[in-house]
């Protein structure tokens, strides 16, 4: 199974008594479907994967597997900085019917190379569901070399990777390396970075897990098929019209200003949990503008 597209790092709408919104949970993703997404990934870093339990945790993995019934593809956030918790996470992707599992580089404890290789090699040996590795180092303090995505990228069951270093010399090192190994056909470069889509598809990328997805799913998937497609005319003036939603949508800490714009649509999203804060109100005028502009509201 393939990869690839526009790929909605969802967020998590939450009622006004702090409970996890799941009637708003199937708006959003239907929503999500009927303007062109690839596929829908629940319980990430946007979903605020970092307050929330592992009881809600599961529950948003069945709900996003049950309200897309097989119309894209769906994928379950299962990270975590231990390597027995992140399988049990991915075990219960698996039981569950998730497409996938994203997997989070482990946090905090800095492995070394050879610990993450043998982290995702535990994981993939242990389950069938496949595994998209998430290499976010400004969230993390881990960054994974290319040597090490080399040799994870050759895991049985490791299918992609969520590549969020801004560095991109490193994304055609990678690739690099993919076409060396002979492995550029089934382990996929996914962006981590919606300003850095376009530039990394160019280079061999094969889409995106999108934070932009979640306020213009149009136009995201519009700009990444264009792109896959080869035009890259028309997905560059698609990429700058989205330009200074990709910039002010993390004005602050993400998924801050991605749930104030939902808001703002009238859709979904409430508030964040603690110790994320409301969006500042010079913020919140700076969205509008982008949003009004786009004419989302």
């Amino acid at each position: 199974m393939s990869f690839e597209g526009t790929i909605v790092a969802m967020v998590t709408p939450f009622t006004s008594d702090d409970e996890v919104d799941e009637e708003g949970m199937r708006k959003n993703i239907n929503y999500l479907i009927e303007n062109g997404v690839d596929g829908i990934l629940a319980a990430g870093t946007t979903g605020e994967s970092a307050t929330i339990t592992h009881e809600e945790q599961r529950n948003m993995i069945d709900v996003l597997i049950d309200e897309v019934n097989g119309r894209v593809k769906t994928i379950a956030g299962a990270g975590s900085n231990s390597t027995k918790e992140a399988l049990g996470l991915v075990k219960y992707a698996e039981n569950a019917g998730a497409d996938a599992a994203l997997v989070i580089t482990p946090y905090y404890n800095k492995p070394q190379s050879h610990g993450l290789v043998e982290h995702y090699k535990i994981l993939a040996e242990s389950t069938e569901v496949p595994i998209i590795v998430y290499n976010v180092p400004s969230r993390t303090g881990t960054d994974i070399d290319v040597e090490s995505i080399g040799q994870i990228a050759g895991i049985n069951n490791i299918v992609a990777i969520k590549e969020a270093s801004p560095d991109m010399d490193k994304v055609s090192m990678i690739y690099r390396k993919l076409l060396d190994l002979g492995l550029e056909d089934q382990f996929n470069i996914l962006s981590g970075n919606d300003n850095l889509t376009l530039p990394m598809i160019s280079m061999g990328a094969r889409g995106v897990i999108s934070v932009v997805a979640n306020v213009d799913p149009s136009r995201m998937s519009q700009m990444v098929n264009q792109a896959l497609e080869g035009d890259f005319e028309k997905a560059a003036q698609t990429h700058y019209e989205l330009y200074e939603l990709m910039k002010v949508l993390f004005v602050e800490s993400n998924p801050v200003p991605s749930k104030e714009c939902l808001n703002l649509m009238g859709r979904p999203a409430g508030h964040v949990r603690m110790p994320l804060a409301p969006l500042k109100e010079e913020s919140k005028l700076k969205l509008q503008a982008v949003l009004k502009n786009l004419s989302l509201i």
